[in-house]
């Protein structure tokens, strides 16, 4: 649908087709405007300044820490993604991977297609009962997997930057406070070198024996390596991840381990999620095109800009 539509409005020129990408992209480099970006290519300092004519690039994705955003923003160019479309597929892939990994769903399943509950019951597992859960991060998905969470009558609280202004859950300061006193973390803060390994050994042992680990953000956020020792050494529960620092190559530690769970990176992966944020790749390039201007532009490269 994507790939037609771009067709369809624009001249498209299929770069991941060609026998030589770099001398294709020399050829016609000077007449590039728009970017459609999927997020597996890393739009750097060196890839912008090889494109004179570009104005926009449009990431499909919430997450756009593979674009040089800044630098962007330095050259004129307008960054956009596709916030909002995907909260709420998210929220929903968040809380089934927290319930599955502490109730061991995947594991149950497997007991079953093995043959093994003939030789006697599965054993019993951890509970979402009467657990606190720390927030890493209250944007918008945040902000959705709290919500649900909710009905289940567990406590929320949260860590960020800056207190969010309008929620009543507890804020704290300090990464390391709040993982004292959770027994649940899920990541969803934005990936990048701000955040990069915030999740590090000191913040798991923490948050101790019983805690549970939960990423659906970036996997650059977790250091990998200590995350390892901590699920090899049960100075942690178990873990519950959908991303992973190196995708898809996924350490040969984790894949060993029984008692986490992974997932493909498949939080928006819905036909009707990835849809709508495919239509809102299409519909930025439109607009912009159209001199109506970008429909969500990132904070690095505001619209209209500070200088305008």
């Amino acid at each position: 649908m994507i790939i037609e539509q771009l067709d369809e409005k624009f001249t498209l020129h299929r770069l991941w087709e060609q026998s030589d990408p770099e001398a294709y992209l020399d050829a016609i480099a000077p007449r590039i405007r728009g970017l459609a970006n999927g997020g597996h290519h890393v739009i750097n300092a060196a890839l912008l300044d090889r494109l004179p004519a570009l104005e926009i690039i449009s990431c499909f994705g919430v997450g756009y820490d593979h674009v040089d955003a800044a630098y962007a923003g330095e050259k004129g160019v307008i960054v956009t993604n596709t916030p909002d479309v995907l909260t709420d597929e998210v929220a929903d892939a968040a809380v089934g991977l927290l319930i599955a990994t502490l109730r061991q769903f995947p594991q149950a399943d497997r007991f079953v297609r093995e043959g093994k509950w003939r030789q006697g019951a599965f054993p019993l597992t951890a509970s979402l009962r009467e657990r606190t859960i720390g927030m890493v991060g209250l944007g918008r998905i945040g902000l959705a997997i709290a919500h649900r969470l909710e009905a289940f009558g567990v406590r929320v609280i949260y860590h960020s930057r800056t207190p969010k202004h309008g929620v009543g859950y507890t804020h704290y300061p300090s990464l390391i406070d709040m993982a004292s006193d959770a027994d649940v973390l899920i990541v969803t803060t934005p990936g990048g070198a701000g955040t990069q390994h915030l999740i590090d050994a000191q913040v798991l042992e923490a948050l101790g024996p019983q805690g549970v680990l939960i990423n659906i953000a970036r996997g650059s956020v977790v250091d990998e390596p200590a995350l390892i020792d901590a699920l090899q050494n049960r100075t942690i529960l178990t873990a519950g991840l959908d991303v992973f620092e190196d995708e898809p190559n996924v350490p040969q530690a984790l894949t060993d381990m029984d008692h986490a769970v992974l997932l493909p990176h498949v939080g928006s992966g819905s036909v009707h999620t990835r849809n709508a944020m495919g239509q809102l790749v299409i519909d930025n390039l439109t607009s912009w095109f159209s001199n109506k201007g970008p429909l969500t532009p990132v904070v690095e490269t505001p619209y209209p800009s500070k200088n305008d």
